[in-house]
């Protein structure tokens, strides 16, 4: 598992660690059951408080993308494909926002879009 802190980023240190392993987890790239980092290890490794990795897992754990096992530790929730579902959906809402933006400051019609999506899709 590979996790990088930017400490330029104007997110905190946690919401960082979170996004990177949930989106490991939703590409694949973490498997179900598989063993993540113990949360001092992992603030060891990336020279971060233990509060702060313990509050990343407790977000990952309270959304169901990881479960921890008394005295053995955090793994990967098995796939939840209705929520994996609602995370692409929330990051497609997203994207389309900020198309959206840029084409209001462009001064491109919702039919334009739609145009352009069509001829996207029909490749």
């Amino acid at each position: 598992m590979n996790i990088v802190i930017d400490n330029k980023s104007g997110s905190p240190i946690y919401e960082q660690i979170y996004r990177q392993i949930k989106g490991q987890i939703v590409s694949g790239a973490l498997n179900e059951d598989e063993p993540l980092p113990s949360i001092r290890n992992l603030a060891k490794d990336l020279r971060i408080s233990v509060i702060t990795t313990k509050r990343a897992y407790d977000e990952l754990e309270r959304e169901g993308f990881i479960y921890t096992v008394a005295a053995k530790g955090c793994f990967v929730s098995p796939k939840n494909l209705e929520l994996i579902r609602e995370e692409n959906l929330r990051q497609i809402e997203q994207g389309i926002e900020e198309i959206l933006k840029l084409a209001a400051s462009a001064g491109i019609t919702k039919n334009e879009l739609i145009e352009i999506i069509n001829s996207l899709t029909e490749e």
